[in-house]
């Protein structure tokens, strides 16, 4: 029995059943372009009046249109999803050769931190060789408004107050005790194609091993790398430019 049949008879009581069905239905244009009612219906076993309700579904939210003939091809949302893939891929790609950079130059942990919502997210991150360091991991929320690559997220994205003003002027944040007082932490934006802020790039450390001194000799360092990495990832010469030309 193919794939798709196989999950489109999943007993009707399975909370996702209807799920199934439509994905089992979308599994079918991968192999016919266009496929007409009866090519669904056949190539999932589904009946062609339960086939039809998943397609007005599906053509609601875009996921498939419909064409004058009768035929169906996949709708706008499919290419949306494709480009999400692939630039997750990429930016993962970009980021953490970064990340294993800033751990190896700086012996401290290295993350990249993007926005959700009114918090952010660890969206990747290398831990420090060191037996002391901070717990957060990969996946973690954490404060918007607190630590170095939450400030940096809200100063990029047009945050009022001076912290912000001097974060926008600097391309840069480094902050000890702003999330917890015993963890110190720096930070710089990154960019994207379009000048897009896609995240912030960010040295964390305990507090004792990143006082003053040492901060301000990473911060110009962590900048730098942040502007290449927006390069890399398609910011303009403009934006670059001006992160490495900061103080």
């Amino acid at each position: 029995m193919p794939r798709q049949a196989a999950a489109a008879r999943a007993p009707a009581t399975r909370p996702v059943a209807a799920v199934d069905r439509a994905l089992a239905v979308l599994g079918v244009f991968a192999d016919h372009g266009r496929p007409a009612l009866a090519d669904i219906a056949r190539g999932t076993g589904l009946y062609k009046s339960t086939v039809l309700r998943l397609l007005d579904s599906l053509v609601g939210a875009g996921y498939v249109q419909r064409h004058d003939d009768g035929r169906y091809r996949l709708g706008p949302q499919i290419p949306r999803l494709a480009v999400a893939y692939e630039a997750a891929f990429s930016l993962a790609e970009q980021v953490l050769p970064v990340l294993r950079e800033v751990v190896a130059f700086s012996g401290e942990s290295a993350a990249f931190h993007v926005r959700q919502g009114e918090a952010r997210v660890c969206l990747y991150r290398v831990d420090s060789p060191q037996p002391l360091r901070d717990a957060v991991r990969q996946g973690d929320v954490l404060p918007l408004d607190r630590g170095s690559g939450g400030r940096v997220l809200l100063a990029f994205a047009g945050q009022r107050g001076r912290i912000y003003d001097a974060i926008r002027r600097d391309c840069v944040a480094a902050l000890s005790g702003d999330r917890s007082k015993d963890l110190a932490g720096i930070s710089a934006p990154v960019f994207g194609r379009n000048d897009e802020l896609l995240g912030a790039l960010t040295l964390t450390a305990p507090a004792s091993r990143l006082a003053a001194p040492r901060a301000r000799q990473l911060a110009p360092w962590l900048r730098r790398r942040a502007a290449e990495l927006s390069r890399t990832l398609g910011a303009s010469a403009g934006v670059v430019e001006r992160m490495l030309a900061a103080r």
